[in-house]
């Protein structure tokens, strides 16, 4: 495994089928308590290298505030098509910095790069680890089990909309939701697939079609087409109120989730919060087959920043998903048993009711990974 720092006009190329065992990772820590937390996931990618063989490269990049205010750059000239031709993975820490007015940096590298590279699915693993992390009253960790598929490009948060006599007692604002055949169709048969491929009995779609009539007329009709091509899997379908009520008194329903952009949104960190804790959420951000970002869910905390007191597992459990897209499945696993078994022994940070920084998490989740 090497390392190294790179801009985007001076990061060393490589011909990735030249290489096909090397898997090259672009590392943007971010902002706020990003740098801190990914660097203990870039501990643990080092530990798995030498247990488990994962032949990593990782490029990083200062991508993020310090820069913006710098230089006027977000994301740089050229950056997707770089990330998009030169690397397998992205791993990314949180954007976000009150010195910067709506945050304009944080919008264009984020959205810039989910949008950009086409990384359509948003996809949030649910999973309780310890029973004593749930807010839900004898919720086990058989019970709170399950992933959510965002459609992850358009729907609400296309940025449609504008307004009319801004400022004045008059003023109308619209803001609009764009749902595309391609785009409803290949979320929803990504669900299905994900369901076949791991075992899981049921996708579930959650949706207001009852009132959004038209986008969710579309949602209703793909989704029962597609169903149609996968007969072992239940398909059902609940009102999105509804499935935030049933999360919270009966999560061991769900298996698989698929929703649009802003339901799926708001239903990953409901679901962050039965699990724990945005401090535990992984994401990816996907394009099968492409370059995907990963990251962990957790905003850039500013004021925890420098402290030693941001949960790192977020960032190391997002690595870990980063590995099993590019094929290290077991140095995935070592990953998420060395988490567990770290949280089991009360080796955790204080917003889980443990007294360890920081880097001794990190430290703790790598001391339990042991070779194969």
């Amino acid at each position: 495994m090497s390392s190294s720092g790179a801009n985007c006009e001076d990061a060393p190329k490589s011909d990735l089928n030249m290489s096909p065992d090397k898997k090259r990772i672009a590392v943007v820590p971010g902002d706020g308590i990003g740098p801190e937390v990914i660097a203990q996931a870039v501990r643990v990618l080092e530990r798995v290298s030498e247990t488990h063989g994962a032949t990593l490269e990782l490029v990083h990049f200062d991508w993020g505030a310090d820069k913006f205010l710098r230089e006027g750059v977000s994301l740089p000239a050229g950056a997707l098509e770089m990330l998009l031709t030169e690397f397998n993975a992205i791993l990314a820490g949180a954007f976000g910095d009150p010195r910067i007015p709506a945050n304009q940096h944080a919008e264009e590298i984020l959205l810039g790069m989910r949008r950009g590279l086409d990384l359509y699915i948003n996809l949030r693993p649910v999973r309780l680890l310890d029973q004593r992390l749930t807010p839900l009253r004898n919720a086990t960790v058989e019970d709170i089990d399950f992933v959510v598929f965002r459609e992850n490009t358009e729907g609400a948060y296309c940025g449609a909309g504008g307004f009319l006599k801004k400022g004045t007692a008059e003023e109308i604002a619209t803001q609009e939701e764009l749902n595309t055949r391609r785009g409803v169709e290949r979320i929803i048969v990504a669900a299905f697939e994900y369901a076949r491929a791991n075992g899981r009995k049921r996708v579930t779609m959650a949706d207001k079609s009852n009132v959004q009539r038209f986008g969710g007329d579309l949602w209703q009709r793909v989704f029962k087409e597609v169903a149609a091509d996968y007969a072992e899997i239940e398909a059902n379908h609940q009102y999105v109120d509804a499935m935030a009520m049933f999360m919270v008194l009966d999560p061991a329903q769900y298996d698989v989730i698929v929703s649009n952009n802003l339901f799926g949104d708001i239903l990953t960190d409901l679901g962050a919060a039965i699990q724990g804790g945005l401090g535990l959420a992984a994401s990816g951000n996907i394009h099968p087959g492409r370059v995907s970002l990963f990251e962990p869910v957790h905003g850039s905390a500013p004021p925890l920043a420098g402290t030693g007191k941001a949960n790192p597992v977020g960032a190391i459990l997002t690595s870990a998903m980063m590995l099993e897209y590019l094929g290290y499945k077991k140095a995935s696993e070592a990953i998420e048993n060395a988490v567990s078994e770290a949280i089991s022994n009360d080796e955790m940070t204080r917003d889980l009711g443990g007294s360890l920084s920081t880097e001794q998490v990190g430290t703790a989740i790598c001391s339990r990974i042991m070779g194969q």
